[in-house]
């Protein structure tokens, strides 16, 4: 039959595996416990030999499922990929086992019992595996759709442009060029960082103008997105209200930022003094002016006082926490406006912390210096509404009463995110209405717009991944992300172009961006099993999964990122992945050896994220660091994906321990899948009622949150489970 399942086990001898390990015993193990159909030993797996006799029992011996029993998965990757057709496992005997045992006659027994286990967990795991196919719906849309037409958004274009992409800008004001066409001048990107710079902004708007490539939507919105990767569809309106719909296969929101409102800052006495101005208003006045700056009634500025971070960094209500990225360099730079229009003109830039970042940061701001501008380090207390401004110097220790002719304000910038999805949801299915605040008008049962960061900011993986979003598909860039000023903004928005350009090209494959880039798998349901929960539509962090006319989930596989954790929520198990379901992982834990209670040889479940967890302990397998030989370690793409039966079955197989070890969680989560850690803690929090039920000790189960960096932590977690079975004693459960 052209469907039969003939498994190939392939055990290597190489990187010591030999040395330590009855490689034969091993082969005989694959065999009579595991059923594998062919069983060999290799010196060298990895070899060009050892690859080519696996591809010719692929090729002659009909062999479609093979368990590769040496080195950890993350290792060879590229040698142990036989294509499609072909699903493959791996046994981790080398980092898993030799490596984290001492190389004594002592530990010998239990070495040799871990790697018998690791072949029956990577023979039964593949056994119950599918060669993925990848996505039959996919569509290769090579247009991108850039939201914003501001420093970020033509930059994304314009890098898009360049690489052979069609793209469409939809800016909602009449002319492009956003906050950075507003200012005079710009801060110096290239050495010698010494004096204040065209914006080029009026340059990059010719060339998207002159560009073949760019098209320019101006005075528009966009009033519905739907689709997925390949095949978005957005409907682009005009203030006339005419509407167009196009096609796309990428999305970049660069909505930018507004200026924080001045007029909360009542203790400054913005639009009453009629000298304070805020740092957009100023390079207005210097634009308007040409650089020669008057104050609002015509006379001549003969000082200024740049007071840093107005509302900013400060935890007072309705004040902005963070620091906005741009404003000590801004202040610089508008500080040279009247250093080069008059060196007499006192210029005083009043802070805190100066922060100049970026290559030429150090350089412009002594560039500064020599120009004549004073930096005074202080906190403005207050203004006056005849503009007296009260400060306390901070080296002097004084209190400072002065009257500049202008004060400028250096407020931050408040992104244009659109609407929470915890305050606007989209509660059912299909169900849309247009939000004038929205920015995107996404028809995705997860709301409106992209989920939000705790400041308000466009949710992005600032960590790992940068400009992606919870949203597949759809990148963030520019001050919408995060703080940043036009240096930052312009590599950003390459980013941002270029992970676009990797969502149309993987799209057109049927196959994942990120973070598991290449994969082909995708989540299918027995819908005869489904109860219509709608636990899998919820938890999705990705807005995957929609529901039909009659309430089963739709799985939109475009938008999969591949992370399990439906599969993870599903009760009753109907969801899974052709390459890894509750079977491929259930099969492993049922399929080792369990000693009975008196051979004082517990087993320790460890189920471990792929992306932090399960490094870490290759990494502490490097070094040398050791952990108990009663431990069994199962990679999981995320520990949102972690079953409940999982563990259910592995309590009752007679497992004496078992950990979770997932990604750091919470608003400065380092989970690759965003909330697949947290929602594994929460499932994982009611888990003690369950082993109080069953007369276990709560002990038995923990679940914690490891960085790829704890190379030292993960292993001794491990250590620390072993002594807990030791001090509370064998599970009851052991057949």
């Amino acid at each position: 039959m052209a469907d039969e399942i003939k498994i190939g086990a392939y055990i290597c001898q190489g990187c010591g595996l030999g040395d330590r390990l009855d490689t034969k015993q091993l082969a005989t193990v694959a065999k009579r416990d595991a059923k594998a159909h062919v069983i060999k030993e290799h010196a060298f797996l990895c070899s060009a030999e050892g690859v080519k006799m696996i591809q010719d029992d692929i090729a002659n011996e009909g062999v479609n499922r093979v368990a590769i029993c040496a080195c950890s998965r993350r290792a060879k990757v590229d040698a142990f990929s036989f294509g499609e057709g072909v699903a493959v496992s791996r046994g981790n005997l080398r980092e898993g086992v030799i490596w984290v045992r001492p190389n004594t006659d002592e530990a010998q027994e239990t070495t040799q019992e871990m790697a018998d286990d690791y072949v029956r967990m990577a023979v039964n795991e593949v056994k119950y595996m599918t060669p993925p196919h990848g996505n039959e719906e996919a569509k290769y849309n090579r247009e991108i759709l850039v939201v914003g037409g501001g420093l970020s958004g033509m930059t994304s274009a314009l890098e898009a442009a360049k690489a052979g992409y069609p793209v469409h800008i939809v800016e909602k004001t009449g002319s492009l060029g956003g906050a950075a066409a507003k200012a005079w001048k710009g801060i110096p990107l290239k050495s010698p960082y010494s004096d204040p710079v065209d914006t080029g902004i009026d340059a990059m708007v010719e060339a998207i103008n002159a560009n073949g490539k760019i098209t320019v939507h101006l005075n528009s919105t966009i009033t519905k997105t739907s689709g997925a990767p390949g095949r978005f569809s957005a409907d682009i309106t005009t203030e006339s209200g005419s509407t167009k719909t196009e096609n796309f296969g990428a999305i970049i929101q660069a909505s930018g930022y507004s200026e924080y409102d001045a007029s909360q800052l009542t203790e400054f006495s913005y639009g009453k003094a009629p000298n304070v101005v805020t740092q957009a208003e100023l390079d207005a006045m210097a634009k308007a002016g040409n650089g020669s700056i008057k104050t609002k009634d015509g006379k001549e500025v003969k000082s200024v006082a740049f007071v840093q971070c107005a509302g900013q960094r400060s935890s007072k209500e309705g004040h902005l926490n963070y620091c906005s990225g741009h404003c000590c360099l801004t202040s610089i730079k508008q500080a040279m406006y009247f250093k080069d229009q008059n060196p007499e003109i006192d210029t005083n830039v009043i802070y805190t912390d100066l922060r100049t970042p970026g290559t030429g940061g150090e350089d412009f701001y002594r560039s500064g210096q020599r120009k004549g501008v004073t930096f005074t380090k202080g906190i403005v207390n207050e203004i006056g509404a005849d503009g007296t401004m009260k400060m306390k110097d901070l080296i002097l220790d004084q209190d400072v009463t002065d009257k500049p002719d202008l004060i400028v304000l250096a407020t931050g910038q408040v992104p244009n995110s659109g609407v929470d999805i915890e305050t606007v949801p989209q509660n059912e299915p299909g169900q849309w209405e247009a939000n004038k605040e929205s920015v995107l008008n996404l028809v995705y049962r997860q709301g409106k717009d992209l989920p939000h960061l705790k400041y308000g900011f466009n949710d992005s993986h600032f960590i790992c991944f940068p400009y992606e979003t919870r949203r597949t598909g759809i990148y963030t860039t520019g001050p919408v992300r995060r703080p940043m000023d036009a240096q930052q903004a312009i590599e950003d928005a390459t980013g941002a172009a270029l992970k676009a350009i990797q969502a149309v090209e993987n799209a057109g494959k049927g196959r994942a961006a990120h973070p598991r880039s290449g994969d082909l798998s995708f989540p299918h349901f027995r819908k005869e099993g489904c109860t219509q929960c709608k636990r899998c539509t919820v938890e999705c962090p990705f807005g995957a999964i929609d529901e039909d006319e009659k309430r089963y989930p739709q799985f939109n596989e475009a938008r999969c990122r591949r992370c399990g954790t439906c599969m993870g929520a599903c009760p009753v198990r109907v969801i899974s992945f052709e390459n890894y379901s509750v079977d491929t992982v259930g099969q492993q834990l049922k399929n080792i050896d369990i000693p009975d209670e008196f051979s004082e040889k517990p087993r320790i479940l460890v189920l471990a994220c792929e992306n932090d967890a399960y490094p870490a302990l290759d990494m502490a397998a490097m070094k040398g660091v050791e952990y108990s030989a009663f431990a069994r370690v199962i990679p999981v793409r995320c520990l949102g994906s972690v079953n409940t039966i999982w563990l259910t079955d592995a309590l009752n197989s007679g497992y004496d321990g078992i950990i979770l070890m997932g990604c750091q969680k919470g608003d400065n989560y380092q989970c690759h899948f965003v909330k697949g850690s947290e929602m594994a803690h929460y499932r994982m929090s009611k888990i003690d009622d369950t082993l109080t039920q069953l007369n276990l000790e709560t002990e038995r189960v923990a679940t914690y949150e490891i960085a790829i960096t704890d190379i030292e932590r993960a292993p001794q977690l491990i250590n620390d489970m072993a002594a807990t079975v030791e001090k509370v004693g064998m599970s009851p459960f052991k057949f």
